[in-house]
């Protein structure tokens, strides 16, 4: 795949952007049920829905789990999104250190002759 396809391939939304442990305005029921809800769409297969929900309750460990679903699906800036909001610093390091590595290998590649 060439880096034309992979930056296509990225969200219109953005690449990345950080939220903090959790939402200050989230009781602590409400953060629960909204947890609970997210795990129900996960677990149904309605991705979409959980991330947006993991996201919007700071939950961790269910940005993880999207994290593993991208990286299964071979969707790793996805993945690594994931793992980054998820705090996962293992698996977030593990992907860049293969994007580094595929951006060096950009860097090296031959110019096109005219």
């Amino acid at each position: 795949m060439s880096h034309e396809e992979v930056f296509r391939k990225m969200s219109k939304a953005g690449f990345l952007f950080r939220t903090s442990d959790q939402n200050p305005s989230l009781s602590g029921r409400d953060r629960a049920a909204l947890v609970r809800r997210g795990n129900e769409f996960f677990n149904s297969g309605n991705f979409v829905a959980a991330k947006r929900v993991y996201m919007t309750a700071g939950y961790g460990d269910g940005l993880i789990r999207m994290g593993d679903h991208y990286l299964k699906n071979k969707e790793f800036l996805e993945a690594f999104r994931m793992y980054w909001l998820g705090k996962e610093k293992k698996r977030s390091g593990e992907l860049i250190e293969k994007m580094v590595f595929v951006v060096r290998e950009w860097l090296h590649e031959e110019a096109p002759k005219a």
